[in-house]
C-alpha cells in the first residue's frame, strides 16, 4: 500500500488518538486538532474516519508482512519462531500507538470493511507462523500430538493476550522481557 507522507502522518496520529481515547475519540475534528490543521485538510487525504482506519490496518498488514519475511530466513524453525515474535514485539514497543489498532475489539464493531482488514492482518501472521510450526513438526522439533493449525491458534491467542495485558497496563511493563519469557514458555510447551 502506497501512502503519501501526509497520509502516514494522519494514520500515525489516528493511532495515537485510538490509544489515548479509543474509537469514540477518533473523530475527524480530534484528528485535525492533533495534526494542527483544519478538518478539510484531513478530508483532502481521506474521505472518512473509516478510510483512515482501513489505511492504518492495511499499512500494518504490509508492515507485518515485510518484517516477517525478513525475520524468518533461517532453516531452524525454533529460530524463526523466536525471530517472528521478536520482530513484532520490537515494532510494537517502538510504535505503541499501533497496538490498539491491531488488538482493539472496538474496531471490529465499526464496519465489515474494517473487519476484513483486521482479518487480513491475522492472515498475514498465519502465513508465516503456520509454516514455521509445520516445519518444526516435520523436523521432529515441535510436538505432533496437536495439529499445526491448532498450535498456531494457541500461540496467536497467547500473543494477543500478552499484548492486550500490556495495553491495559498502559504499556508500563517491559514487553521485551515479558514476550521473551512467553516465547520461551510456548516453545517449552510445543517442543518434543
Amino acid at each position: 500500500m502506497e501512502l503519501t507522507q501526509r497520509q502516514f502522518e494522519i494514520i500515525d496520529a489516528a493511532g495515537k488518538i485510538l490509544t489515548s481515547s479509543g474509537i469514540s475519540g477518533l473523530t475527524i475534528k480530534n484528528l485535525a486538532k492533533e495534526m494542527k490543521f483544519t478538518e478539510s485538510a484531513v478530508y483532502r487525504h481521506f474521505t472518512s474516519k473509516e478510510e483512515i482506519i482501513i489505511a492504518m490496518l492495511n499499512y500494518l498488514a504490509d508492515s507485518i508482512d515485510e518484517r516477517f519475511s525478513k525475520a524468518t530466513i533461517s532453516s531452524d524453525p525454533e529460530e524463526n519462531f523466536r525471530a517472528l515474535f521478536g520482530a513484532q514485539i520490537r515494532y510494537f514497543n517502538a510504535n505503541q500507538h499501533f497496538v490498539v489498532a491491531v488488538f482493539s475489539d472496538g474496531l471490529m464493531e465499526e464496519s465489515q470493511r474494517i473487519n476484513d482488514c483486521i482479518y487480513n492482518i491475522m492472515q498475514v501472521k498465519m502465513k508465516y507462523l503456520l509454516p514455521i510450526i509445520t516445519d518444526g513438526q516435520q523436523k521432529g522439533i515441535f510436538t505432533t500430538v496437536i495439529p499445526a493449525e491448532a498450535l498456531m491458534h494457541i500461540v496467536m491467542g497467547a500473543f494477543r493476550l500478552q499484548m492486550f495485558k500490556w495495553r491495559m497496563a498502559n504499556f508500563s511493563f517491559d514487553i521485551n522481557q515479558t514476550a521473551d519469557n512467553m516465547v520461551q514458555f510456548i516453545l517449552t510447551i510445543i517442543k518434543k
